[in-house]
Protein backbone atom coordinates (compact mmCIF):
# COMPACT_ATOMS: atom_id res chain seq x y z
CA UNK A 1 0.00 0.00 0.00
CA UNK A 2 1.40 3.40 -0.95
CA UNK A 3 2.18 5.97 1.75
CA UNK A 4 -0.36 8.70 2.26
CA UNK A 5 2.41 11.24 2.23
CA UNK A 6 4.66 10.65 -0.75
CA UNK A 7 8.38 11.14 -0.16
CA UNK A 8 10.73 12.98 -2.36
CA UNK A 9 14.47 12.42 -2.48
CA UNK A 10 17.03 15.12 -3.16
CA UNK A 11 20.52 14.42 -4.51
CA UNK A 12 23.41 15.37 -2.16
CA UNK A 13 26.15 17.53 -3.62
CA UNK A 14 29.78 17.62 -2.38
CA UNK A 15 29.20 20.52 0.05
CA UNK A 16 26.29 18.72 1.67
CA UNK A 17 28.32 15.55 2.02
CA UNK A 18 31.18 17.48 3.64
CA UNK A 19 28.79 19.12 6.11
CA UNK A 20 27.19 15.79 6.90
CA UNK A 21 30.52 14.13 7.61
CA UNK A 22 32.13 16.93 9.61
CA UNK A 23 29.61 18.95 11.54
CA UNK A 24 26.54 17.09 12.84
CA UNK A 25 27.74 15.04 15.86
CA UNK A 26 25.11 12.37 15.32
CA UNK A 27 26.50 11.67 11.85
CA UNK A 28 30.16 11.69 12.95
CA UNK A 29 31.95 8.37 12.76
CA UNK A 30 33.85 7.39 15.90
CA UNK A 31 37.59 6.60 15.86
CA UNK A 32 38.54 2.93 15.59
CA UNK A 33 39.26 1.21 18.90
CA UNK A 34 42.99 0.82 18.10
CA UNK A 35 43.45 4.53 17.35
CA UNK A 36 41.63 5.58 20.52
CA UNK A 37 43.85 3.31 22.62
CA UNK A 38 46.97 4.68 20.94
CA UNK A 39 45.84 8.26 21.66
CA UNK A 40 45.33 7.46 25.35
CA UNK A 41 48.75 5.83 25.60
CA UNK A 42 50.35 8.82 23.90
CA UNK A 43 48.67 11.32 26.26
CA UNK A 44 49.61 9.20 29.29
CA UNK A 45 53.23 9.03 28.11
CA UNK A 46 53.42 12.80 27.72
CA UNK A 47 51.97 13.32 31.21
CA UNK A 48 54.41 10.78 32.67
CA UNK A 49 57.37 12.47 30.97
CA UNK A 50 56.22 15.85 32.26
CA UNK A 51 55.93 14.50 35.81
CA UNK A 52 59.33 12.80 35.64
CA UNK A 53 60.93 15.92 34.17
CA UNK A 54 59.45 18.11 36.89
CA UNK A 55 60.55 15.67 39.57
CA UNK A 56 64.07 15.54 38.12
CA UNK A 57 64.37 19.33 38.13
CA UNK A 58 63.00 19.53 41.67
CA UNK A 59 65.47 16.95 42.98
CA UNK A 60 68.54 18.00 41.03
CA UNK A 61 70.84 20.71 42.45
CA UNK A 62 73.09 22.78 40.19
CA UNK A 63 76.01 20.35 39.91
CA UNK A 64 77.82 22.43 37.28
CA UNK A 65 78.70 25.04 39.93
CA UNK A 66 80.97 22.48 41.56
CA UNK A 67 83.36 22.57 38.61
CA UNK A 68 85.01 25.71 39.97
CA UNK A 69 83.25 26.60 43.22
CA UNK A 70 83.91 24.94 46.56
CA UNK A 71 80.77 24.80 48.73
CA UNK A 72 81.43 26.69 52.00
CA UNK A 73 79.20 24.30 53.94
CA UNK A 74 77.58 20.98 53.10
CA UNK A 75 74.15 19.57 53.94
CA UNK A 76 75.87 17.01 56.13
CA UNK A 77 77.63 19.74 58.14
CA UNK A 78 74.30 21.51 58.62
CA UNK A 79 72.75 18.22 59.73
CA UNK A 80 75.48 17.77 62.36
CA UNK A 81 75.06 21.35 63.59
CA UNK A 82 71.33 20.80 64.05
CA UNK A 83 72.07 17.55 65.87
CA UNK A 84 74.49 19.32 68.26
CA UNK A 85 72.00 22.12 68.95
CA UNK A 86 69.24 19.63 69.80
CA UNK A 87 71.59 17.85 72.21
CA UNK A 88 72.80 21.12 73.72
CA UNK A 89 76.38 20.48 72.57
CA UNK A 90 78.72 23.30 71.60
CA UNK A 91 80.85 21.94 68.78
CA UNK A 92 82.74 24.06 66.28
CA UNK A 93 83.30 22.74 62.77
CA UNK A 94 86.96 22.47 61.79
CA UNK A 95 87.34 22.59 58.05
CA UNK A 96 89.88 23.92 55.55
CA UNK A 97 89.80 23.55 51.76
CA UNK A 98 92.97 22.44 49.98
CA UNK A 99 93.48 21.41 46.33
CA UNK A 100 94.10 17.75 45.56
CA UNK A 101 97.74 18.59 44.85
CA UNK A 102 98.16 19.52 48.54
CA UNK A 103 96.80 16.21 49.81
CA UNK A 104 99.27 13.38 50.26
CA UNK A 105 99.03 10.87 47.38
CA UNK A 106 99.30 8.19 50.07
CA UNK A 107 96.01 9.38 51.57
CA UNK A 108 94.37 9.48 48.15
CA UNK A 109 95.42 5.89 47.43
CA UNK A 110 94.55 4.65 50.93
CA UNK A 111 91.04 6.15 50.75
CA UNK A 112 90.44 4.60 47.32
CA UNK A 113 91.56 1.18 48.59
CA UNK A 114 89.41 1.42 51.70
CA UNK A 115 86.28 3.04 50.26
CA UNK A 116 86.05 2.56 46.49
CA UNK A 117 88.73 0.49 44.80
CA UNK A 118 86.91 0.67 41.42
CA UNK A 119 86.53 4.45 41.49
CA UNK A 120 88.44 5.15 38.28
CA UNK A 121 86.58 2.51 36.25
CA UNK A 122 82.94 2.78 37.34
CA UNK A 123 80.44 5.49 36.38
CA UNK A 124 79.24 6.27 39.86
CA UNK A 125 77.79 2.91 40.85
CA UNK A 126 79.49 -0.33 41.87
CA UNK A 127 76.83 -2.79 40.74
CA UNK A 128 78.70 -5.81 42.08
CA UNK A 129 79.02 -4.11 45.46
CA UNK A 130 75.32 -3.22 45.42
CA UNK A 131 74.36 -6.83 44.72
CA UNK A 132 76.53 -8.05 47.58
CA UNK A 133 75.04 -5.42 49.91
CA UNK A 134 71.48 -6.41 48.95
CA UNK A 135 72.26 -10.08 49.52
CA UNK A 136 73.66 -9.23 52.95
CA UNK A 137 70.59 -7.12 53.76
CA UNK A 138 68.31 -10.02 52.83
CA UNK A 139 70.26 -12.39 55.06
CA UNK A 140 70.22 -10.07 58.06
CA UNK A 141 66.69 -8.79 57.46
CA UNK A 142 67.86 -5.18 57.70
CA UNK A 143 67.81 -2.56 54.98
CA UNK A 144 71.17 -0.76 55.20
CA UNK A 145 71.66 0.30 51.56
CA UNK A 146 75.36 -0.60 51.47
CA UNK A 147 77.77 -0.64 48.56
CA UNK A 148 78.13 3.15 48.21
CA UNK A 149 80.85 4.54 45.95
CA UNK A 150 82.82 7.71 46.65
CA UNK A 151 80.58 9.60 44.22
CA UNK A 152 77.48 8.42 46.06
CA UNK A 153 79.00 9.40 49.39
CA UNK A 154 79.86 12.83 47.99
CA UNK A 155 76.28 13.32 46.76
CA UNK A 156 75.01 12.41 50.21
CA UNK A 157 77.48 14.68 52.02
CA UNK A 158 76.87 17.72 49.82
CA UNK A 159 73.10 17.65 49.40
CA UNK A 160 71.40 15.03 51.57
CA UNK A 161 71.29 13.65 55.10
CA UNK A 162 72.38 10.33 56.64
CA UNK A 163 68.73 9.30 57.05
CA UNK A 164 68.23 5.94 55.34
CA UNK A 165 65.11 5.92 53.20
CA UNK A 166 64.08 4.82 49.74
CA UNK A 167 63.31 8.42 48.71
CA UNK A 168 66.77 9.59 49.77
CA UNK A 169 68.37 6.79 47.75
CA UNK A 170 66.43 7.91 44.67
CA UNK A 171 67.76 11.46 45.06
CA UNK A 172 71.23 10.13 45.77
CA UNK A 173 71.18 8.03 42.59
CA UNK A 174 70.06 10.98 40.44
CA UNK A 175 72.69 13.32 41.87
CA UNK A 176 75.39 10.65 41.57
CA UNK A 177 74.56 10.06 37.91
CA UNK A 178 74.62 13.80 37.22
CA UNK A 179 77.95 14.26 39.01
CA UNK A 180 79.60 11.62 36.88
CA UNK A 181 78.29 13.36 33.76
CA UNK A 182 79.36 16.89 34.72
CA UNK A 183 82.47 16.56 36.92
CA UNK A 184 85.82 14.92 36.26
CA UNK A 185 86.92 12.01 38.42
CA UNK A 186 89.74 14.11 39.81
CA UNK A 187 87.32 16.86 40.85
CA UNK A 188 84.94 14.35 42.48
CA UNK A 189 87.84 12.95 44.49
CA UNK A 190 89.03 16.43 45.44
CA UNK A 191 85.57 17.41 46.67
CA UNK A 192 85.12 14.18 48.60
CA UNK A 193 88.45 14.44 50.43
CA UNK A 194 87.58 18.00 51.42
CA UNK A 195 84.11 17.34 52.84
CA UNK A 196 84.38 13.83 54.32
CA UNK A 197 83.73 13.60 58.06
CA UNK A 198 86.80 12.51 60.06
CA UNK A 199 85.61 12.98 63.61
CA UNK A 200 83.32 15.11 65.77
CA UNK A 201 83.32 18.49 64.02
CA UNK A 202 86.26 17.52 61.78
CA UNK A 203 85.66 17.72 58.03
CA UNK A 204 88.15 17.31 55.22
CA UNK A 205 91.64 15.84 54.96
CA UNK A 206 93.46 19.03 55.95
CA UNK A 207 91.54 19.51 59.20
CA UNK A 208 91.84 15.79 60.00
CA UNK A 209 95.59 15.68 59.40
CA UNK A 210 96.25 18.76 61.53
CA UNK A 211 93.97 17.55 64.32
CA UNK A 212 95.24 13.97 64.60
CA UNK A 213 98.86 14.22 63.39
CA UNK A 214 99.70 17.93 63.82
CA UNK A 215 100.78 18.34 60.21
CA UNK A 216 99.31 19.41 56.85
CA UNK A 217 97.62 16.78 54.70
CA UNK A 218 100.46 17.02 52.17
CA UNK A 219 102.94 15.59 54.71
CA UNK A 220 101.06 12.46 55.74
CA UNK A 221 103.07 9.22 55.73
CA UNK A 222 101.65 6.00 54.25
CA UNK A 223 100.80 4.56 57.67
CA UNK A 224 99.11 7.77 58.81
CA UNK A 225 97.17 7.84 55.55
CA UNK A 226 96.06 4.22 56.03
CA UNK A 227 94.85 4.98 59.55
CA UNK A 228 92.85 7.99 58.38
CA UNK A 229 91.26 5.92 55.61
CA UNK A 230 90.17 3.22 58.06
CA UNK A 231 87.99 5.51 60.18
CA UNK A 232 85.87 6.95 57.33
CA UNK A 233 82.92 4.56 57.78
CA UNK A 234 82.70 5.39 61.52
CA UNK A 235 84.57 8.65 62.09
CA UNK A 236 82.89 9.44 65.41
CA UNK A 237 83.68 6.04 66.92
CA UNK A 238 87.17 5.39 65.57
CA UNK A 239 90.32 7.40 66.25
CA UNK A 240 93.14 7.21 63.67
CA UNK A 241 95.69 8.42 66.21
CA UNK A 242 94.56 6.08 68.99
CA UNK A 243 95.35 2.45 69.77
CA UNK A 244 92.06 0.80 68.86
CA UNK A 245 92.61 -2.78 67.77
CA UNK A 246 90.36 -2.52 64.71
CA UNK A 247 92.18 0.59 63.45
CA UNK A 248 95.56 -1.10 63.98
CA UNK A 249 94.64 -4.28 62.11
CA UNK A 250 92.66 -2.71 59.30
CA UNK A 251 95.26 -0.02 58.63
CA UNK A 252 97.95 -2.71 58.34
CA UNK A 253 95.85 -4.46 55.69
CA UNK A 254 95.54 -1.23 53.69
CA UNK A 255 99.24 -0.50 54.14
CA UNK A 256 100.21 -3.97 52.89
CA UNK A 257 98.04 -3.47 49.78
CA UNK A 258 99.82 -0.17 49.15
CA UNK A 259 103.16 -2.00 49.40
CA UNK A 260 102.08 -4.77 47.01
CA UNK A 261 100.85 -2.28 44.43
CA UNK A 262 104.06 -0.28 44.56
CA UNK A 263 102.37 2.80 46.00
CA UNK A 264 104.80 2.70 48.89
CA UNK A 265 108.46 2.01 48.02
CA UNK A 266 109.73 -1.18 49.73
CA UNK A 267 112.47 0.81 51.49
CA UNK A 268 110.02 3.37 52.88
CA UNK A 269 109.33 1.39 56.03
CA UNK A 270 113.04 1.38 56.87
CA UNK A 271 113.70 5.05 56.13
CA UNK A 272 110.52 6.36 57.74
CA UNK A 273 109.58 3.95 60.51
CA UNK A 274 112.91 2.42 61.50
CA UNK A 275 115.59 5.10 61.08
CA UNK A 276 119.14 3.91 61.38
CA UNK A 277 118.34 0.29 60.51
CA UNK A 278 118.89 -1.46 57.20
CA UNK A 279 116.39 -3.77 55.61
CA UNK A 280 117.53 -7.33 55.10
CA UNK A 281 116.17 -7.26 51.56
CA UNK A 282 118.39 -4.38 50.44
Amino acid sequence: MDSVFPTKTFPLNKDMLKRRNCHPPFLKESLPMGKRRFSKIWIFSLLLLAILGGTYLALMPDISRLKKNNPPKTAFMEYREKEWREKGQKVQIRHAWVPLSRISPYLVKAVLIAEDDKFWSHEGFDYEGIQQAIAKDLQTGRLKFGGSTITQQLARNLYLSPAKSFWRKIREALITWRMEQVLSKRRILELYLNVAEWGVGIFGAEAASRHYFKKPASDLTPREAARLAVVLPSPRKLNPAGNQRYVDKRSEVIYSIMLKRGIVPPEFETTADEPGEKSSSR
